[in-house]
């Protein structure tokens, strides 16, 4: 196998890894966002419910912390990756900018950043020709911003993924009260939301690689302690009467 060989497979299995690390963010991203919905929404159900006994004033404070949670999520995120995304193309444009002006100390930058991955100072070389001579641009986004320019993550698809995560998890708390007999609402609302939060914890172990029991237990006490604390707040502060 020659050298041209050994870059081209080096190059398709570190995108491999890419993607399948992107993916796996995403996919975090969607457990955690779940979560969230189903504690945030939660919580406020308990919270109201400390506080009053009406039930349309329970679901009502439901549906608008679903509505809040779900835009709340998708503005920060689209903020966030937003702001992200900028700092990204500014570098992008710099280093695009050096090539142009540079391009011999750009190349032995790009030969010094491969050899301080342990390959030998020929090695290191050979590549940074192969890939400068196939993408000199992409070689350097790569190698000192592990940036792909042609794939920034857009923050329209960041804030709509964060608002349905949000809210697939919320609902299902929400759906709990309203399909539950008046009389048995809330605590079959606190067991569809231990379920969920059971099937979270499972999930995010899942894609983090970490102990599923750990995992579980902690965002289930987690999700139990909040709903334990809004409800005690809504008794403390809630209006009697209402």
């Amino acid at each position: 196998m020659d050298t041209h060989d050994t870059i081209k497979q080096h190059n398709e299995f570190h995108v491999s890894v890419k993607k399948v690390g992107k993916r796996q963010n995403w996919l975090r991203a969607a457990v955690l966002g779940a979560n969230d919905g189903i504690v945030s929404v939660a919580a406020i159900l308990f919270g109201v419910a400390g506080a009053s006994a009406s039930m349309d004033f329970i679901l009502t404070a439901g549906i608008a912390g679903l509505t809040a949670g779900a835009l709340s999520m998708a503005v920060g995120e689209y903020v966030s990756v937003s702001t992200q995304r900028d700092t990204e193309r500014a570098m992008l444009e710099q280093e695009r900018t050096e090539l142009l002006r540079e391009p011999e100390r750009e190349f032995e930058e790009l030969v010094s950043l491969y050899a301080a991955k342990g390959l030998r100072p020929e090695t290191a070389r050979t590549v940074a020709e192969e890939l400068t001579k196939h993408d000199a641009f992409a070689a350097h986004a790569d190698a000192e911003l592990q940036t792909d320019p042609d794939n920034l993550t857009n923050p329209f698809h960041a804030a709509l993924a964060s608002a349905l995560a949000f809210t697939s998890g919320g609902i299902i708390p929400l759906c709990a009260l309203v399909i539950a007999p008046p009389a048995f609402a809330l605590a079959l609302t606190c067991v569809a939301v231990f379920d969920a939060l059971i099937l979270t914890g499972i999930l995010s172990a899942y894609v983090g690689g970490a102990n599923k029991w750990r995992a579980t237990i902690r965002v289930v006490l987690g999700g139990v302690l909040a709903m334990i604390i809004t409800f005690g707040v809504g008794k403390l502060f809630g209006v009697s009467g209402i």
